[in-house]
């Protein structure tokens, strides 16, 4: 196989290495900025991660320390990680969704000595003393937020500013070693058990993650990637952010939520050439936009379901797609959560430049995946370089087994938690993902689905709840769904597309929206079961009728939906 050229030579041994070096190499390229607002050079960013070093010092914070980020995505946020990283302290990135009380908890359990938090954020540290958060610095301009401050005072901007930096390009580095194996960030997960664990990462983690990642892609510097996806979580924050730093690209923050009105005109002035997505983002635009297009009319759908047809139907979308998000796209990555079938196939056909990640909080996260010169359907390709993956127990008949990992990139454990740790290495040092799937002999890697959800029929054999999911979620009437089984019996959950459906329930009565409804259910049964092996068949529909919570990579909590 072909691979490109690798895009760096030699791989940093720390986050503060990293910096240097690129500071180093490309010091008056723009490292980070806002759309129509802040704009920093590399050197930029270096002297600033310094100045935050210099200041947590100032204030007795030692190697091994834990400091909080809680905010939006921002240039400062980016540079605030830098500089808790660079001076030997540890990064407790915070998802800005998390409720107050689960960022108390947080906070009371990683111990933090200090929490840098946006002005919006900041009424969420409501109820935790000063000798439980440490020094508070707003995110939004580094002035520190004297103890017992109130929210409402931050929010109105009323209180007596104190400013924690003063920005010098004379900042000398932060004096103190860092290694390799000393840890960088403890991420608190969200998972879709409900169980948040501190993933403890080490520079290594994080470096060689990013490092691996620059092996298969193409990236350059100068690359401009627009932001849209969380920096507290672990996939934007390598991925999205130490990756194009590594390599001298440049991101871009919005100022606002994602919302179609704000990305729309940000694509257009950022023209990005490479972007990261969940599969949400892009089965949403493909759902509202691409596919009514694409079956409008009898003709068109006639067409739509010849394979010849289709294929062009599909590169004509494709070009349409490219052009919305700015004409210059060369990477698409995707990852967090599995894409549906229909949507990849769309993407595929069309041309358009999607690749495929797969990985967990974990392993920093990326495990495998492949540029989209090399993307092979419904596979997330092979093992990022330098990592070994396996197939545990693999089934005789169809080569199932659990994914395994080793690596660079496998964290060091869950803070405070050696049970749990424990309990995710096998004893020959593999770490357990918890996923399904299969193997290639090139290395190609295909999931099946989670293990704790695999459904085990009356015949014996194994069914993948997601793989069900897929096929009810390509209905053009479904939203999303959870499959699950109740009683020895299969049971759909399913959000339906209700914006699409407003004109078919548009002025009847309540009595006659439930028939309405019902009798969708009862005919997508019907379809679903046609399409499914008998062992297969779902029993019973059920409308859920609001939207599923997710996780910040919009995969399902499905525990607070199974019985």
């Amino acid at each position: 196989m072909i691979m490109p050229t690798p895009s760096l030579d030699i791989m940093p041994c720390t986050l503060r290495e990293m910096i240097e070096q690129s500071a180093a190499q490309h010091p008056d390229l723009l490292a980070l900025a806002t759309i129509d607002g802040e704009r920093h050079t590399y050197n930029d960013v270096l002297h600033r991660s310094r100045d935050i070093a210099a200041y947590l010092a100032s204030h007795g914070v030692q190697p091994g320390d834990r400091i909080a980020i809680i905010g939006e995505n921002s240039p400062h946020w980016g540079m605030t990680y830098l500089g808790i990283t660079s001076m030997g302290a540890v990064a407790v990135p915070i998802l800005p969704d998390f409720p107050a009380g689960d960022i108390g908890r947080i906070v009371r359990h990683a111990e933090v000595s200090g929490v840098f938090v946006s002005s919006r954020l900041y009424e969420k540290l409501d109820g935790l003393s000063s000798a439980e958060t440490g020094p508070v610095v707003l995110l939004d301009d580094f002035t520190v937020i004297p103890p017992g401050t109130a929210p409402a005072d931050v929010a109105g901007s009323t209180f007596r500013r104190e400013p924690a930096l003063t920005f010098s390009m004379d900042q000398p580095a932060p004096a103190h070693a860092i290694r390799q194996d000393d840890l960088a960030v403890i991420v608190y997960t969200s998972g879709t058990t409900g169980h948040s664990k501190g993933v403890m990462l080490t520079h290594g983690n994080v470096v060689a993650d990013a490092f691996g990642l620059l092996q298969i892609v193409d990236v350059h510097p100068g690359d401009r990637m627009l932001s849209i996806l969380p920096l507290s979580h672990t996939y934007e924050c390598t991925i999205g952010l130490v990756t194009p730093l590594m390599i001298g690209a440049t991101v871009y923050y919005m100022q606002k939520p994602p919302t179609a009105a704000i990305l729309l005109p940000a694509l257009e002035q950022v023209r990005p050439t490479i972007m990261l997505s969940v599969p949400l983002i892009i089965e949403k635009i493909y759902k509202a936009k691409i596919q009514p297009e694409l079956t409008r009319t009898p003709l068109l759908r006639k067409l739509h379901s010849m394979p010849f047809a289709r294929k062009l139907l599909h590169r004509v979308a494709g070009k349409k797609l490219l052009k919305i998000f700015g004409g210059e796209l060369r990477i698409f990555a995707i990852g967090g959560a599995p894409l549906a079938p229909d949507v990849e196939l769309f993407l595929r056909e069309g041309k358009f430049p999607y690749a495929i990640g797969y990985g967990l909080t974990e392993t920093a996260p990326l495990i495998a995946g492949t540029s989209p010169m090399f993307t092979r359907y419904r596979s997330t390709g092979p093992a990022l370089p330098g990592t070994a993956l396996r197939i545990a127990d693999p089934h005789p008949g169809t080569g199932e087994g659990e994914i395994q990992v080793k690596g660079p990139t496998v964290m060091r454990g869950y803070y405070r938690d050696p049970e749990r740790t424990r309990e995710v290495f096998t004893p020959d040092g593999w770490m357990k993902t918890g996923d399904l799937g299969t193997m290639e002999s090139d290395g190609y890697v295909f999931i099946k689905g989670r293990l704790k959800n695999m459904i085990l029929g009356p015949s014996g054999k194994n069914i993948y709840p997601e793989e069900l999911e897929a096929i009810i979620n390509e209905s053009d009437t479904v939203r999303e769904s959870v499959v699950y089984e109740h009683q020895n019996r299969l049971v759909a959950l399913v959000h339906l597309d209700y914006e699409k459906l407003q004109k078919a329930l548009h002025q009847l009565s309540e009595t006659d929206i439930r028939k309405k409804v019902n009798g969708m259910l009862a005919d997508l049964q019907k379809e679903i079961n046609e399409r499914v092996p008998l062992y297969a068949r779902i029993h019973k529909f059920i409308e859920q009728a609001e939207p599923f919570q997710k996780t910040p990579t919009q995969k399902i909590k499905r525990h607070l939906y199974i019985p």
